[in-house]
C-alpha cells in the first residue's frame, strides 16, 4: 500500500499523511469524493497465525503501513493491538477474534442449497461495524504516541458519528474503551434501547430534526459534518467521510474468503446487505483479490434502494460511473422497511460495491419487504442466532432469487447485529 487516491478526481494522500479521512479535493459543496488504497500487486500478503483478525492481517492493513512510514516496528503496532483490544474487553466483554462461519444443516434444507452463515453477533459490540472504527482508533493512537497527531493525548478532538444504531453503539464502545469523548447524531425513530445503550457509554447523543433550511439529505450526516468541520475526526462508517474505514473492514472479507477455503469449498455467491456500503465494498474488494469466481450480491430493500437504482440507470456502462455521480446516486425519497439499519438514503459507498459486483460478476438485488420479514423469521427458527432484521437482511436477497440458485451452489451470507 503506497497510499490513497480519490476514485472520482484522483487526488492522491500519501500513506504517512496522519489525517487520510477524506479526498482534499471534497468541499462543503461536492462531498462526491471517496479515497481507495492504491495497492502494489494485490494485497494477499502472509496471515499470522493469531486468533485477533487485526494481528492476523496486520501485514494487508494500510493503518500498519502508516505506521512503519514513521519509524514505528511490527511489534510496536502488534503491542498497540493488543493494548486497544485488551481495553475493549473490559468495556465489551469480548475483543476482536474471527468470528464463526459455518454451513447452517437447516438454512439450506429450508432454502434448497448449501447455506454457510458468518456469524457477526459475537463479534465487539454485537455487529461487523466495530471491525470498520478500530483500525481508524489504531491509526490514531499510534499518530498520536509517534507524536505525528494534530493533537495530544491531553487535548484530543471528540470522535464524531452519525449512525441510528449498530455503528453508533460499536463507536461508542471503542471510544469508551479508550477513553475518548464521542458525539453521537441519531435520528428522531432512533430506538429507546440503543439511547439507553449509547447514553450508558457516556457519549454525547444529539437527535438530529429537519430543519427548515436542510438541503436534500440525512440530517444526521449533516449535523455531523458540522461537527467535523468544528474540529471533530470522523470515526464513521462511510468511506467519503474517513477513508479508513474501509482498511479494517476488509478483514471480514479475508475471514470468508479463508474460512470457506478451509472448509474445502469455493463460494458462489455471498450476499451482504446494505445501507452505506462499506461493509458489501470490503467484502468485494476482498473477493476480488482472492475470490473473484465468487458473485457479490449487494441486498437493499424495495422500501430503499438508491445503490439499485444507479446500477439500473447506469444501464450496462459503469466504466465512468465515478464522473457521473450526481446522476445515479442521490438520496432515496422516504427510506421505509423494517430493516432500519440499512435505510442509508444515499449508498455512500456506492462506487466499492459497483466495483466489487462488476468484477465477480454479481449485481444488486431489491428484497421484497415480505422477504425481508420472512428472513428474520427463518434465521431465528433454523439457527441460535439472535440477529436483527437488519442483521438478517442478506438472507432476503437470496430469499428473492432462489429461483435463479441451484442446490450444488454454495452462498454466504452474514447476520450482523444482535437485536436490541
Amino acid at each position: 500500500m503506497t497510499g490513497w487516491r480519490c476514485r472520482v478526481c484522483g487526488r492522491e494522500v500519501a500513506i504517512e499523511d496522519p489525517t487520510p479521512w477524506r479526498c482534499p479535493a471534497a468541499t462543503a459543496s461536492d462531498r462526491r469524493h471517496v479515497l481507495e488504497l492504491v495497492v502494489e500487486g494485490g494485497s494477499a500478503a502472509a496471515r499470522l497465525d493469531d486468533p485477533n483478525p487485526f494481528v492476523a492481517y496486520h501485514e494487508r492493513l494500510a493503518w500498519g503501513r502508516f505506521a512503519a512510514a514513521h519509524g514505528a516496528d511490527v511489534d510496536t503496532c502488534l503491542d498497540t493491538v493488543a493494548r486497544l483490544d485488551a481495553a475493549v474487553e473490559l468495556v465489551d466483554g469480548r475483543g476482536f477474534r474471527v468470528t464463526p462461519f459455518a454451513r447452517s444443516k437447516d438454512l439450506s434444507a429450508a432454502l434448497g442449497t448449501n447455506v454457510w452463515v458468518k456469524d457477526e453477533t459475537v463479534d465487539v459490540a454485537g455487529s461487523h461495524k466495530a471491525r470498520h472504527l478500530f483500525t481508524i482508533l489504531l491509526h490514531l493512537h499510534i499518530a498520536e504516541s509517534l507524536g505525528v497527531a494534530p493533537w495530544s493525548a491531553a487535548d484530543r478532538p471528540p470522535l464524531a458519528i452519525s449512525s441510528c444504531g449498530n455503528a453508533a453503539i460499536a463507536a461508542a464502545t471503542l471510544a469508551a474503551a479508550v477513553d475518548w469523548p464521542i458525539e453521537v447524531f441519531v435520528p428522531t425513530w432512533a430506538s429507546s434501547s440503543v439511547l439507553r445503550t449509547l447514553r450508558a457509554l457516556q457519549a454525547t447523543v444529539t437527535v438530529c430534526e429537519r430543519r427548515p433550511a436542510d438541503p436534500l439529505g440525512d440530517p444526521c450526516v449533516l449535523r455531523f459534518r458540522e461537527a467535523v468541520d468544528a474540529g471533530a475526526v470522523p470515526f464513521s462508517v462511510q468511506g467519503p467521510e474517513n477513508a479508513l474505514c474501509l482498511d479494517g473492514g476488509r478483514t471480514l472479507g479475508w475471514e470468508i474468503v479463508d474460512q470457506a477455503s478451509a472448509a474445502g469449498v469455493t463460494l458462489d455467491r455471498v450476499f451482504v446487505q446494505v445501507g452505506g456500503g462499506a461493509f458489501a465494498g470490503c467484502v468485494g474488494a476482498a473477493l476480488v483479490d482472492a475470490s473473484p469466481l465468487t458473485r457479490l450480491h449487494a441486498v437493499q430493500t424495495e422500501g430503499c434502494a438508491p445503490l439499485v437504482r444507479a446500477w439500473q440507470l447506469a444501464d450496462g456502462d459503469r466504466s465512468d460511473a465515478a464522473t457521473r455521480w450526481s446522476e445515479l446516486m442521490w438520496p432515496w425519497d422516504d427510506p421505509r422497511s423494517s430493516a432500519d439499519g440499512i435505510l442509508d438514503d444515499e449508498t455512500y459507498d456506492w462506487l466499492a460495491v459497483f466495483e466489487g459486483m462488476d468484477r465477480t460478476d454479481g449485481w444488486p438485488v431489491v428484497a421484497p419487504e415480505r422477504d425481508v420479514l420472512a428472513a428474520h423469521q427463518l434465521v431465528r427458527a433454523a439457527t441460535r442466532v439472535d440477529a436483527s432484521t437488519t442483521g438478517t437482511a442478506g438472507l432476503a436477497g437470496l430469499l428473492a432469487i432462489r429461483d435463479q440458485v441451484s442446490r450444488a451452489e454454495h452462498v454466504a451470507i452474514v447476520l450482523s447485529g444482535i437485536t436490541r
